[in-house]
């Protein structure tokens, strides 16, 4: 049995932990206060928001990232958790992401395995959860040591698998039909590439995110001229795997996250990176339509997915 802790905030913790169970060759069990995904085949234990109220984790760091005094829901997913791994004796947890998960897990016996996202991971929790932890996942290729500073001491059990997309095996060529839109991505956590990125009247703009939600934009990113996007990690991988030539546009995240990810995206020319609030449109999409496409597979390089699984095999075969 394997169990799969999924973060709640946004979409793309479910949609990397979705491409790897895919690939997984055991019974998996996902621990999550997201709501059980429809057509979900898989065992499922739904825990309690703790985040929700008025939390008061203001004693909390710098140990740990997020443990609120006296919160019902934190207690019980805690405990449900506990709870869990007591009945069913998991050969491994995967966690993406919380470093109380992770230290929890281990704490009761059972080795884990920790998502990584980029940013400057150098705070006490991070590296606390990176040394709890047997093996650390990386969902982006080693295109440079600035996209996570934090993993530097504990490179011998990082594995960069490159970006996870739940489009892997798609083809990226567009279906027929001219590909004459912009198709402007925001995600589900948090700010994101909103109405104020006003793009030129004489272009057809089309939008998916969280005022637009598409289940499936696959037809969307296919059919697309250029994609103008956040910096999350899921965005990026299904950009990659349809290889569309994107502007890219980095938004405010805990620990630099989208900032350190645009600028090795830019510095690697695989997209064109905006950080001004009104920028030339016309001259950034000029520069995106030059691009290469087919560079993106150094971004997501076919068997991301299969790559993360096999690390979690790894370390349960390890422990047997």
């Amino acid at each position: 049995m394997i169990g799969y802790y999924v973060h709640h905030v946004g979409r793309g913790h479910l949609s990397r932990a979705e491409a790897i169970v895919r690939e997984l060759p055991e019974p998996v069990t996902v621990l999550s206060s997201l709501p059980r995904p429809d057509g979900w085949t898989h065992g499922w234990v739904q825990l309690d928001r703790d985040d929700d109220g008025d939390p008061d984790n203001s004693a909390c760091p710098p140990l740990l990232h997020w443990a609120p005094l006296d919160h019902r829901g934190h207690q019980r997913r805690m405990a449900t958790i506990a709870g869990w791994i007591a009945a069913e004796r998991p050969d491994v947890l995967v966690c993406d992401v919380s470093v109380e998960v992770t230290l929890l897990g281990r704490m009761l016996g059972v080795p884990v395995v920790t998502m990584v996202l980029p940013g400057d991971r150098r705070d006490e929790p991070h590296q606390l959860g990176f040394r709890a932890a047997d093996a650390i996942v990386a969902p982006w290729p080693d295109l440079s040591p600035e996209l996570c500073p934090g993993l530097g001491p504990h490179a011998a059990k990082v594995v960069h698998v490159g970006g996870i997309s739940r489009f892997a095996g798609r083809s990226p060529d567009a279906p027929t039909g001219v590909r004459d839109a912009v198709l402007v991505l925001s995600g589900l956590g948090g700010a994101g590439v909103t109405a104020e990125y006003s793009l030129p009247a004489d272009l057809r703009v089309v939008r998916c995110g969280s005022d637009s939600w598409v289940e499936d934009p696959w037809p969307l990113l296919t059919t697309s001229a250029i994609v103008v996007s956040h910096c999350g990690l899921g965005a990026l991988a299904d950009i990659a795997t349809a290889r569309r030539p994107a502007v890219l546009v980095p938004q405010p995240r805990p620990h630099d996250e989208q900032r350190r990810t645009a600028q090795a995206l830019g510095a690697a020319g695989l997209a064109v990176i905006n950080t001004e609030p009104r920028p030339d449109w016309n001259e950034l999409i000029e520069r995106a339509r030059g691009l290469d496409p087919d560079r993106w597979t150094r971004w997501a390089a076919p068997g991301a997915a299969r790559r993360a699984a096999a690390v979690v095999v790894s370390v349960a075969e390890r422990h047997a």
